[in-house]
């Protein structure tokens, strides 16, 4: 029988990633972690200090996963390219939306993403005061977005139609016109996908922040 490959603090957190990917961040103990990763809940005590430290690391490595600015990129490339390979993020890890700011001890991948977006901002000439701004306006968008996403009922343009169609169906004729104007014109046209909804509001975000940045 081969030796058992050695328990390491990222093969913990990994597990507790992929286990939180699939049953939610609700169902997450250190008893059914220790279960994943084939030990006592306790033995996991070598590797995470506890359930707060567990999080701590699991979101650093939803944090490692978002692309960060290049050296000399353009500063609105950048923060496009951040705040989509971000929703990626979130896509595959539904669980972290509500987490990404939560926590107190950040680790490593955290603090390079934020000193990343944060330099690259600077360096484009924005203010100190117009970085923290510009921050919090395009994060608020993102994780709001994500969250907005993973809580609709449809997944895709087919469904969309289909869920939109049985809506229309209940409507009294005439109650509701503007509603079912934009359901009729707009959500239920050829080819509508609401992910795509995601880039006109980040290009509405990054022209206002660049009328501010700009003397």
């Amino acid at each position: 029988m081969p030796p058992r490959t050695p328990l390491t603090r990222e093969h913990v957190l990994r597990a507790a990633v992929a286990f939180a990917d699939e049953h939610g961040i609700g169902s997450l103990t250190m008893r059914r972690l220790g279960t994943l990763v084939g030990v006592e809940a306790m033995s996991l005590y070598n590797h995470v200090r506890g359930k707060s430290d567990l999080l701590d690391g699991m979101v650093d490595l939803v944090f490692a996963e978002i692309e960060l600015p290049g050296a000399g990129a353009d500063w609105r490339d950048a923060m496009r390219a951040r705040a989509r390979s971000a929703r990626a993020a979130l896509a595959r890890h539904r669980w972290a939306v509500g987490l990404m700011e939560s926590r107190a001890a950040p680790g490593q991948a955290t603090l390079r993403h934020h000193d990343a977006v944060i330099g690259c901002l600077r360096r484009a000439g924005f203010s100190l005061e117009l970085t923290a701004h510009a921050y919090s306006v395009l994060d608020s968008y993102v994780y709001g977005f994500a969250l907005q996403e993973a809580a609709l009922p449809f997944d895709g343009p087919d469904e969309t139609a289909e869920v939109a169609n049985r809506i229309m169906d209940t409507l009294p004729t005439g109650d509701y016109p503007y509603f079912a104007e934009l359901a009729e014109h707009h959500v239920l046209r050829a080819g509508y996908d609401h992910g795509d909804e995601f880039d006109y509001g980040l290009e509405l975000i990054l022209d206002g922040l660049r009328s501010r940045a700009t003397p």
